[in-house]
């Protein structure tokens, strides 16, 4: 059979899907037509076209001609356009795509590439010929419309997803490898941290840069084989999935083309990664889901909804100085890419005053660039200190302070320097990454060629040729930095001038994850934004702006389901508000809400605005539901409505009374909220501490992943999901979570630190844990355990200081006796700071000679009731 098989496979020809051009431009051709498009979009685009902005389009459009892609735009800008119709958010552009004035006009992309000198050719380039790539942000709440669009446009027989394969890395095949020879895993997880944490590192030239690495392969039989095996095995297909964004469109039905997969879920995907689709001359295109185009949309329909109906995000100015102050101090929490506390120290020390400051801060912030940011920060500072290899290098390296950042510069370098075309400038960066050791000594006996023509040394050509080759290891694409910070910018606009829309949108789009709620809650309070608790008379699923602050949304309360949501909301649309609990089920479909739905809502303090408290009604709830069906069955079966059951109809019904409880104690009560949202909300454990874990933490916890692996922090908090091991000693250890304000992080006690700390380390315990920060690349950060001591331990041994703001006029000589009577009932060794406001001459400091304290929690309460929390803090 396989000798009777004759299977050819083509690889020099294209199989795009057939455009349809609209019957009223008849008859055209599809270049034809794409040139009528883009020719409009550029008058709209454009108030005046200039022969340069013509020129540019001209010589777009001939390439793309030249190329047979014609139709691949118009599809692209058919389905987006779809998108933009429908009200569905699309993102400005991804990837090299955003440097073509053609999709700019064709609105496929949103960001002017003239204005911030993007390349065409890094997109498309004549002198290689390629598919083109351009890739589409979309809500990620409806970028299946858009699919669905496509495969009703084109064929359901003619589109599917694309497989995508997990390979064996060179960590991952260290561990898959140890494992399989069962060593140890912590011998193996040394081993495997040894390899450098750099994108796409291959284990060859992990051993040729770690000498520890080379030694594996002598200590002993064991580890000869772990390192033998892996090298073979590196790089094999691990597993299959669906790509998370790929779709292929052929002109036919798809096994015509490709063969097809099934997956365990049912799906059908092409066999062809991307690669050999690609290669087999598929149009495939990414659909990817972006958060942030959700969270932009929500916030402007509900800034249009309450507060300015024409606002538009695509005409704010983008030189707004708020918002650039905003970024300059650091004022990123929700910002799309900026948010991370290493990029909030970076900068504030940058001070970025444009957004092409925040372009290049959004390339430079990767593994690879990272350390050339302070010589950024340098040049912009001091615009003076800036030099360049050879006058030539100025106009193109001028606006990043003279730090190669994009990789279009090093096309531009080739072009300038070397007189290279602007398509053998993107040959040359291509040759630059792939570091080919024959065609780089090809290409560089070129450039220097190129530059002696133009007048520049052989020595001068040779070295500004050696950096470009450095540059293009981590040069970053600037179309794709481009677009991601005007992303950034949109949602720092929006935090800036519409605050509780943008924090209620945001906070919506993380319900699922906890710990992103935490965080943005603690942003919320510390942006003087109040969060309301959620409540069946005031809530809907997601979470929204009311006059007195962000309403908490029901979509976030456990067990509680969209249909439960929904029949809540339209219930109160009738009747208006529930006062009680038989109130709230005597208007709502019963079968839409059941027993666990309704004591997950007590729980969560979304009953609180009826009648009784939280344990009474989640004792009532079983009773109640049952009283409640039993009611509604009857009004059905009489034809009565059960919205007459009242007093003046005669119908009304004698409710069973709730029962006599208490209510459940603080920490009971806390501790089911948290439970049932993920995050404490009307209170926290830690809250008469807050500022003992400011001050005595030298990280939060939401900063931990910044941190690197090793590093010793000390971090204040509650401990919580405690779990006792047994180590191969059979030595009692323990896991444990440790909560702050910000989130939560794994702690590990290996059995020595658990023996000596034992006493401290029992659940909701609030202590500080001193340790070191451990960190793996398949998963969160950790924290091994070196001390726990308590907080009160903690504020004596770290206490330096003990301040107190006094206001002199206000403050009557009987309230000074009494701060100074509490004082002396507090002596230890802590100096006392006083920073006294006397009204029109200004204030001064001023240390006690005389009183020193012990900073107990006693006496840290008592000062605060006497001068206000906020005049009473302790430094460290």
């Amino acid at each position: 059979m396989a000798d009777k098989c004759d299977l050819k496979l083509s690889f020099d020809e294209f199989h795009l899907p057939l455009y349809t051009i609209p019957d009223s431009d008849q008859p055209s051709t599809l270049d034809e037509y794409l040139q009528k498009q883009a020719e409009a979009g550029m008058r709209e685009r454009y108030p005046q076209v200039t022969p340069a902005l013509q020129a540019r389009l001209s010589l777009e459009l001939e390439v793309i001609r030249k190329m047979g892609y014609a139709g691949y735009f118009l599809i692209t800008a058919d389905f987006i356009g779809y998108a933009r119709r429908m009200n569905i958010p699309v993102g400005p552009g991804r990837g090299s795509a955003a440097g073509s004035l053609v999709a700019y006009c064709l609105r496929i992309t949103n960001l002017d590439p003239l204005r911030y000198d993007l390349l065409f050719e890094r997109f498309l380039n004549p002198e290689r010929v390629s598919m083109p790539d351009i890739d589409i942000d979309f809500c990620y709440e409806r970028r299946e419309e858009v699919i669905r669009y496509v495969k009703e446009k084109y064929g359901y027989q003619n589109v599917c997803q694309i497989i995508t394969f997990g390979t064996m890395a060179a960590r991952a095949v260290i561990r898959d490898v140890g494992r399989v020879l069962k060593m140890s895993y912590g011998d193996v997880d040394r081993i495997a941290k040894l390899v450098p944490n750099t994108l796409n590192i291959k284990l060859d030239d992990a051993i040729k840069s770690v000498p520890e690495l080379q030694q594996l392969e002598k200590k002993d039989a064991m580890h000869s084989r772990l390192m033998r095996y892996s090298r073979v095995l590196e790089g094999l297909a691990r597993h299959a999935s669906t790509h998370a964004a790929g779709v292929v469109i052929a002109p036919g039905e798809l096994p015509n083309y490709v063969p097809l997969y099934k997956t365990k879920e049912g799906d059908i995907t092409t066999q062809y990664d991307m690669k050999s689709l690609e290669s087999a001359g598929l149009l495939k295109m990414d659909f990817l889901g972006l958060r942030t185009l959700t969270v932009i949309q929500k916030t402007v329909d509900a800034v249009r909804h309450g507060k300015k109906a024409d606002f538009d995000i695509e005409t704010i100015p983008l030189d707004d100085p708020r918002v650039y102050r905003q970024f300059s101090n650091g004022d990123t929490i929700g910002l799309f890419q900026f948010e991370s506390s290493g990029m909030q120290e970076y900068l504030k020390k940058l001070q970025p005053t444009c957004l092409e400051d925040l372009i290049a801060m959004n390339a430079l912030y990767r593994p690879g660039p990272m350390s050339m940011i302070d010589d950024f920060i340098r040049g912009k500072k001091d615009p003076a200190s800036v030099t360049y290899q050879h006058p030539l290098l100025e106009p193109i390296l001028k606006e990043t302070y003279g730090v190669a950042v994009y990789q279009e510069q090093v096309m531009r370098m080739a072009v300038e320097v070397a007189g290279f075309s602007m398509g053998g400038a993107d040959i040359l960066r291509r040759a630059m990454g792939k570091k080919s050791m024959e065609t780089m000594v090809e290409q560089r006996r070129k450039f220097i060629d190129g530059a002696g023509a133009k007048g520049v040394a052989e020595k001068t050509a040779g070295e500004i040729f050696d950096n470009m080759e450095k540059f293009a290891g981590y040069g970053f694409n600037k179309s794709h930095a481009a677009c991601y910070s005007l992303v950034a910018y949109q949602t720092a606009y929006l935090k800036n001038y519409y605050p509780a829309e943008f924090m209620a949108a945001t906070i919506s789009s993380e319900m699922g994850n906890s710990d992103r709620v935490t965080i943005l809650l603690e942003e919320c309070r510390r942006m003087g934004l109040r969060v309301l608790p959620p409540d069946v008379n005031e809530s809907f699923a997601d979470f929204v702006v009311t006059e007195n602050g962000i309403r908490f949304g029901l979509g976030a309360v456990k067990n509680v389901g969209r249909a439960s949501i929904e029949a809540i909301v339209e219930a109160r649309k009738k009747v208006g508000r529930f006062q009680t609990l038989y109130d709230l089920l005597l208007n709502v479909d019963v079968h839409s809400v059941n027993k666990k739905v309704l004591e997950s809502l007590v729980e969560s303090g979304a009953m609180d605005s009826l009648q009784g408290h939280r344990s009474q009604l989640f004792a009532a709830v079983e009773t109640a539901l049952e009283f409640s069906q039993k009611m509604q069955n009857q009004t059905r079966n009489s034809q009565a409505s059960m919205f007459d059951l009242d007093g003046d109809s005669g119908l009304a019904p004698d409710f069973p009374p709730l029962p006599l409880l208490e209510e459940w104690p603080a920490a009971d009560l806390l501790n089911r909220e948290k439970a049932i949202l993920g995050f404490y909300l009307s209170a926290h454990p830690l809250d008469r501490y807050r500022e003992e874990v400011r001050t005595f933490s030298t990280v939060s916890i939401d900063a931990v992943d910044s941190r690197r692996d090793g590093t010793s922090v000390r971090i204040a908090g509650l401990i919580s999901d405690l779990k006792n091991h047994m180590d191969r000693q059979k030595r009692p250890m323990a896991f444990f979570k440790l909560e702050d304000f910000s989130g939560s992080l794994e702690a590990l006690a290996f059995a020595d630190t658990y023996e000596k700390h034992r006493a401290l380390i029992h659940k909701d315990a609030i202590v500080m844990v001193i340790g070191k920060i451990s960190t793996r690349e398949s998963e969160a950060p950790k924290i091994i355990v070196d001390e726990v001591i308590a907080l009160e331990d903690a504020r004596s041994r770290f206490t330096k200081s003990l301040c107190l703001a006094m206001n002199l006029p206000d403050l009557a000589d009987k309230d000074m006796e009494a701060i100074k009577a509490v004082l002396a009932g507090h002596e230890g060794g802590v100096p006392v700071y006083f920073r006294v406001q006397t009204g029109a001459h200004g204030d001064y400091y001023l240390r006690s000679k005389s009183i020193r304290v012990k900073p107990s929690l006693d006496l840290l309460e008592s000062l605060r009731r006497q001068l206000g929390r906020e005049n009473v803090w302790v430094g460290a």
